[in-house]
């Protein structure tokens, strides 16, 4: 066999193969397209085209009813024989010459005696003609718009297998595969057809007794790749609606990424596992045949899609996730199934009695349980009553209905498994009947009930970004999200520091690392929070930043300061001596008894999150006005250390024990004045907040005496080009409509990131550029001691050589600090200039939170210096 190198034409180029699908074809500006793409492709590789087309949208499902015997199969052939012929008038032909003789044979055959029996060669051709119809009336119009377009039977080239041991006789003639092997004679006799472009059917193909089969589910595209491999086809296109295979269905999670380069493997298994847009029975004779394949958009011809070659680059990691409904597990238990000899071969023989095909395969030593895939088998109440009546026999059997798999795709996934356990979390509050893990290393399913996977996708598609099994910023692999495809993505605005680039590099020939902080960029996230006037009160959360300029800034903007120890509000009152107590917050977290004792006598507002110091310290908050934290019982964040509520958090009274502290607390003469709750950071759930002020009104109206309520801060910021800035006016309105519920209570938040994280840069020097065993790094003088949410939170930070701003990104490094732990690390696998070198400075954006103020000396290094730029340069 020649597999890549067509002996025919060679001279010209050889064949490229497209297939279109029936949305594809079913408008007469698709078929223009199609036309287009065809001649386009031809003269690109001075070859021949094969175009492959699907029934008209909606056909097929009419002749199943039909083949199924429906009683009104005559009124169904009349709509569809309406519906080409005014198809054909809108593509301006007339009807009769071009899809007559076709008709006719449709409506022949619903006098075939086979009728009455629906015998399965009688369906075949009834299913045949969906495609007859399309592939006639598209050459036709083709030819008309001067095309050298030819038409073909697909039923003279690709020919069905024999049957095969356990196949029924329904696959035999209804799900077929084809002899795919070409051979020169065959390539030779397929090239005498004379026009330069062909079109043909796909799903049709000729049985061994020479009447007709289908191939069954997705066999157009399985069409395609037979034929790109009996002619080794230079590539197989597959045209469809959507621009390519993304790492979910974008419908369901439209932070799926475009997958565009993937190996047949991995292929292989996203589409197995639920992805609709490919059939997996056409990769295999393109795998085994090396003939590339790529999944197009009709309607976005110029977008690159998806390609599926041998070349594409192995990176480990998840490449997507996928969910199949309809899913059947079959248990059977049996105590006596333990080291018994051919137990599992009898539960086996059962299934194939039932003609039923096995995915995934569970065991223990007295249980089995399988899932069934509905996509792959005649799922009907009686044969599944059947198969348990005869398993009944062996064992006890339990048959768990509707169910669904989540599966999770990718290269190595056994070595991934160490990085999921957010995903694993995502899990905790569902019912798993079944986890398996593929032998070939390339999936790991997760079987649910039905419900409980409605809206989890996004969730666990989040979590694996977030926790790098899914390497999005791998751009041989993965390409744009679908929203910004769609354009439905708010791009991050163009950062400060790109202005300044010349007054950083200068600050850094001072001495790196350093911290350079940009107020005008403080002021204007503060006038964006002074606009949401649903908020009458706002508080910097001084811990994201405490520098002196930045704490004077937000109080010149109208904020008041939150604080958490009696450090930082000591630090408060020396920068700012004149500062109304009032406007200063005191929320801390299981804090000495002292401090609690000077909160009180600076005046400011003191927050209290358990009755226990009350109880311990009852003179100290005798006759006080206070705050009290509530854990509303569930909590929110961008990682599980930001997540400071329920039960594993160490934050906030527990709401069940609300009216143990106001009994003590009345005791005490305390009044509470307001009620606060944080549930996280980086918080982008559109309905935290709301929930949020609906509890906390709820506690409020039954203390009584409340007049505040707190929801905190959390707000994120874009740290990420796949990142986008947090919605402000959808936030907006949302709380204007708590506060029109809510009327009673007056709004305080206290953000800190939002204000001051885009402000800050961390200034470093490149120090080193090593290789070691094909990784290459660049060594910085700033570490995790300079900048620690890396190492402590996986959180990611853009990095750019700022020496080298405007050259190509067109090495990769992990960019590494010079402390002496293994997660110094600031980030894997970064896009930076391949001539990075030693003495080059590097810029670490959005570090102006939890930067310095997370800073140590550790390994007695020194702390990074600070610089504030306000305005421009002189």
């Amino acid at each position: 066999m020649s597999a890549v190198s067509p002996t025919q034409d060679a001279a010209a180029g050889g064949w490229i193969v497209l297939k279109f699908g029936g949305t594809s074809v079913s408008r007469r500006h698709r078929w223009d397209n199609i036309g287009k793409l065809a001649q386009k492709r031809a003269d690109e590789i001075g070859g021949r085209v094969l175009v492959v087309v699907s029934a008209l949208s909606g056909v097929t499902n009419e002749l199943t009813a039909i083949a199924d015997g429906a009683d009104d199969s005559r009124q169904r052939f009349e709509a569809l024989q309406r519906r080409h012929h005014e198809f054909l008038a809108e593509l301006g032909l007339d009807a009769d010459p071009v899809v007559g003789v076709h008709l006719a044979s449709l409506r022949g055959l619903l006098d075939d005696p086979r009728a009455a029996t629906r015998s399965l060669d009688w369906q075949a051709e009834v299913l045949a003609h969906g495609e007859l119809l399309s592939s006639t009336l598209g050459a036709a119009y083709l030819r008309a718009q001067g095309l050298d377009f030819g038409w073909m039977d697909a039923r003279q080239w690709l020919h069905a297998l024999p049957p095969q041991p356990n196949q029924s006789p329904w696959s035999q003639r209804l799900s077929v595969n084809c002899r795919w092997q070409g051979d020169d004679d065959w390539r030779s006799r397929f090239a005498e057809q004379p026009t330069r472009m062909l079109l043909t059917q796909g799903f049709i193909c000729r049985h061994g007794d020479g009447g007709t089969a289908v191939l069954g589910r997705g066999g157009s595209d399985t069409s395609a790749a037979y034929f790109g491999a009996l002619l080794g086809a230079r590539r197989v296109e597959i045209w469809t609606d959507v621009p390519g295979m993304f790492s979910a269905n974008p419908r369901e999670v439209p932070d799926a990424r475009l997958l565009s380069r993937l190996g047949y493997a991995e292929a292989q298994e996203i589409t197995t596992t639920g992805a609709k847009v490919l059939h997996p029975r056409s990769i295999k004779p393109c795998r085994d045949s090396g003939v590339p394949m790529a999944v197009l958009d009709t309607e976005n011809p110029d977008m690159y899609g998806t390609v599926i070659d041998r070349s594409a680059a192995t990176v480990p990691g998840v490449k997507a996730i996928s969910r199949r409904n309809g899913v059947v597990l079959v248990s059977v238990e049996d105590i006596g199934m333990w080291q018994q000899v051919g137990y599992l071969a009898d539960v086996f023989e059962l299934f194939r009695k039932h003609a039923l095909s096995v995915d995934l395969i569970g065991t223990s030593q007295t249980n089995v349980t399988v899932s069934l895939d509905p996509s792959e088998n005649l799922l009907s109440q009686d044969v599944l009553s059947a198969l348990a009546a005869d398993l009944e026999k062996i064992g006890r059997v339990k048959v768990i209905v509707p169910c669904a798999a989540i599966t999770l795709v990718g290269r190595g996934m056994r070595s991934l498994l160490h990085m999921l356990p957010e995903v694993f979390s995502n899990f905790g509050h569902e019912r798993v009947h079944m986890i398996s893990q593929s032998s070939n290393d390339l999936n790991l399913t997760f079987v649910i009930d039905e419900a409980d996977a409605e809206g989890l996708l996004p969730q666990l598609h989040a979590a694996l970004i977030d926790s790098g099994a899914m390497p999005a910023q791998e751009t041989e692999v993965f390409g744009p999200r679908w929203r910004e495809i769609n354009g439905a993505v708010r791009p991050r605005p163009e950062p400060w520091w790109r202005g300044e680039r010349e007054r950083l590099l200068q600050l850094a020939r001072s001495g790196t690392p350093r911290y350079v902080y940009h107020l005008p960029t403080v002021r204007a996230r503060a006038r964006q929070l002074k606009a949401v006037a649903a908020v009458d009160h706002r508080y910097y959360a001084i811990k994201a930043n405490p520098h002196p300029a930045i704490l004077r800034t937000l109080v010149e903007e109208g904020f008041g300061l939150e604080c958490v120890s009696l450090g930082e509000l000591r630090h408060v009152f020396a920068t700012l001596p004149q500062l109304d107590p009032q406007r200063v917050l005191f929320t801390p977290s299981f804090a000495p008894h002292a401090e609690y004792q000077q909160a009180f006598a600076l005046g400011v507002t003191v927050t209290v999150d358990n009755v226990e110091a009350l109880q311990r310290w009852p003179d100290t908050f005798r006759g006080r006005s206070l705050w009290l934290r509530i854990d509303l019982g569930h909590g929110d964040g961008h990682h599980e250390k930001v997540n400071t509520g329920g039960k594993e958090a160490k934050f906030g009274l527990p709401a069940a024990r609300v009216d143990e502290f106001m009994d003590v607390a009345r005791t005490l003469g305390v009044i509470v004045t307001g009620v606060h709750a944080h549930l996280g950071s980086g918080v982008e759930t559109a309905g935290h907040w709301r929930l949020m002020c609906d509890e906390l009104a709820g506690f409020a109206r039954r203390i009584g005496t409340v007049a505040t309520l707190d929801i905190g801060g959390g707000l994120p910021i874009p740290y990420s080009a796949d990142d986008e800035p947090f919605d402000l006016d959808a936030w907006a309105a949302g709380l204007a409509e708590v506060r029109q519920v809510h009327p009673a209570f007056a709004l305080a938040i206290e953000p800190g990131r939002f204000l001051v994280a885009e402000a800050g840069v961390l200034l470093a020097a490149a120090t080193q550029v090593v290789e070691k065993d094909g990784v290459h790094r660049v060594g910085l003088d700033a570490g995790m001691n300079a900048l620690l949410r890396p190492a402590l939170y996986d959180a990611w930070h853009d990095i750019v050589n700022l020496q080298r701003l405007d050259e190509a990104e067109d090495g990769m490094f992990d960019v590494v600090g010079p402390i002496c732990e293994s997660s110094d690390i600031f980030g894997r696998r970064r896009r930076l200039p391949a001539a990075t070198t030693p003495g080059d400075t590097m810029l670490v954006a959005d570090a102006g939170a939890y930067g310095h103020a997370m800073a140590s000396t550790y390994n007695l290094r020194a702390l990074p210096d600070e610089d504030v730029l306000d305005g421009a340069a002189d």
